[in-house]
């Protein structure tokens, strides 16, 4: 007996890798859904074929998704159910499911979710590093000023960050944050559950310095660590110590000198105290 609702949205993960990874439910639905709204058909219908599921398929990508998804939502307007998949993971993550699901809420249609796979949330489970808070980030842009510019704004963010990326563009990206982060940890994740399946958990440079004796293969999820530090604060210290040194030099006491120079730069006194005594035994 079909569950399906007339006239619904189904988004509906699909395995990332091992086939058997589906669930029951997606299975269920991918039967009784009218029609189903693929990323790339040909991926797609290998799954059907897998599980013996015929139904028709609609393609939906990047390049057509206005004019398909006014298709899918007359149809389903008409009172027919979709479900949108990708062809990995779930829909509407760092794809154009969500352009998708924002038309189907802009014309008041029922969307169910049918929860199952996905490689952002598989790596960080695999990484080790924070997962009480972190941040997708998806794709790094190609363009080197706007990939430059992303990263610069997450210079200070202390979640955990998940990018994901293409063989061909890894070690550009590897450099990148290198140039950018520091040597920070990163996890780097590749053909989860499939017959390859590595993680490799390492700094920035240690990275650069695999992939460079060992060429990228298959798809990468990179986890990386969040900043520990809070740069802004790093450099109102950094400036305060300097107006410290300068008034020392002028014949004002290190007390008084920590003083003016932490109301100045708005930073504590405690903290810069110990710093400025710590880096010289002259002014005890």
């Amino acid at each position: 007996m079909s569950n399906i609702s007339p006239g619904s949205l189904y988004i509906a993960a699909t395995p990332i890798g091992n086939l058997s990874d589906i669930s029951a439910r997606a299975l269920k639905t991918l039967s009784d859904v009218d029609f189903i709204a693929a990323e790339d058909t040909r991926v797609t219908r290998k799954l059907l074929e897998h599980y013996q599921i015929k139904k028709p398929l609609i393609s939906y990508y990047k390049h057509n998704s206005r004019e398909s998804g006014e298709k899918i939502v007359s149809r389903i307007l008409n009172g027919e159910s979709c479900a949108l998949v990708s062809d990995a993971g779930t829909p509407a993550v760092s794809d154009p499911g969500e352009e998708l699901v924002r038309l189907c809420i802009s014309n008041d249609i029922n969307i169910i979710i049918i929860p199952g796979p996905c490689a952002a949330v598989a790596a960080l489970a695999l990484s080790g590093l924070g997962s009480d808070r972190f941040t997708f980030e998806g794709f790094l842009s190609g363009e080197k000023k706007k990939r430059s510019r992303h990263l610069e704004e997450l210079k200070a963010e202390k979640r955990t960050m998940i990018f994901y990326e293409a063989p061909h563009k890894l070690m550009r990206t590897l450099k990148d944050m290198y140039e950018t982060f520091g040597d920070r940890n990163v996890s780097i994740s590749r053909e989860m559950t499939k017959i390859y399946e590595e993680t490799l958990r390492m700094s920035l440079s240690e990275a650069i310095s695999h992939f460079t004796d060992k060429a990228p293969r298959g798809e990468f999820v990179l986890v990386l660590e969040g900043c520990k530090s809070d740069p802004v604060t790093d450099n109102k210290i950094d400036d305060a110590i300097d107006a410290v040194n300068k008034m020392i030099s002028a014949g004002i006491s290190v007390r008084d000198a920590v003083k003016k120079a932490a109301d100045e730069f708005d930073c504590s006194r405690n903290v810069l105290y110990k710093t400025v005594v710590s880096g010289s035994d002259d002014h005890y």
